[in-house]
């Protein structure tokens, strides 16, 4: 009899500890409330931005003014064919996204908005340069009156006018001769473009050259030999000379932006075209367009 009265009561407390099972602790439903509410920082901003095509380039006069220098024999020529109309048919490719403002890599003092009237009057055509046969051209096309100036100069130029002996002191042991051990694959790649921009159309050339993936290792670079300076002086060099003039270049196409519905086309060297990457696609004011998207 006594087995008999114990039944029920072992029932119930199996069904209690079953049910309890199936509850959820009060702070592990909260948890889950937050999650399926969890927000995202591009939330707290505004989702229409401002958009941001960069055009990174070859310099197509070959001016010999980077460290890196294509051989003539390497050397293409964008007033002959078949590269004159390789050029027509990437301006016809850029145009795509619809840009209501061109900014190149020229200073104040090169008047890029009147050479570009005067280019529309006839001037210039046989000018090499990439401010002419890419950005002048679309402009025109495209019935744009102004093109604007945004490089910049960095802050090691103004500290070495204002005080040369100081900027000796922080940077001036900077090892230019510092053994790089991975300084050869950047020299085989460098050779590798060189001989691969004749082979190629140029519209196929720079949807490679501004992938993600090549702006990454071309921002790499500079991560490499004479920035592993001890003391922090190749840091130091780096931050004030070519990191601090690329966010200069970046502040003055802040100074250009008007409203989130302009579409800036910015057209420079592939070399400050991989650290802009990374500054647009960081800041909450633009959205970056890849290039091979268009």
């Amino acid at each position: 009899m006594k087995h008999y009265l114990l039944l029920p009561v072992l029932f119930l407390l199996i069904s209690c500890s079953e049910n309890d099972k199936k509850k959820t602790p009060p702070s592990e439903a909260l948890q889950r409330s937050v999650l399926d509410t969890l927000k995202t920082p591009a939330d707290f901003f505004p989702s229409q931005k401002a958009k941001v095509l960069v055009v990174g380039t070859f310099h197509f006069d070959y001016p010999g003014l980077d460290s890196h220098k294509t051989t003539p024999e390497d050397q293409i020529d964008v007033l002959k064919e078949p590269k004159k109309s390789e050029v027509s048919e990437l301006i016809a490719y850029i145009k795509k996204f619809k840009p209501t403002k061109i900014a190149i890599e020229a200073n104040p003092n090169w008047n890029a908005t009147k050479k570009l009237r005067e280019y529309g009057e006839g001037k210039y055509r046989d000018k090499r340069d990439e401010r002419y046969q890419l950005a002048m051209r679309t402009a025109t096309e495209l019935g744009l009156d102004t093109l604007y100036q945004v490089n910049a100069y960095s802050l090691s130029g103004d500290l070495y006018g204002k005080d040369s002996i100081y900027l000796k002191k922080i940077t001036g042991d900077v090892n230019w001769d510092y053994k790089e051990p991975l300084w050869k694959g950047f020299e085989n790649w460098m050779a590798y473009d060189d001989k691969l921009i004749p082979k190629i159309k140029l519209t196929d050339y720079f949807k490679y050259m501004n992938s993600k993936e090549s702006h990454q290792y071309g921002y790499g670079i500079y991560l490499l030999g004479n920035f592993k300076t001890e003391n922090n002086q190749g840091a130091d060099h780096l931050s004030i000379w070519w990191y601090n003039r690329n966010l200069r270049i970046f502040r003055n196409i802040i100074g250009i932006t008007e409203s989130p519905d302009d579409r800036i086309m910015v057209i420079m060297g592939n070399g400050h075209a991989a650290i802009l990457r990374n500054l647009f696609e960081s800041s909450p004011e633009y959205e970056f367009v890849e290039f091979d998207s268009l």
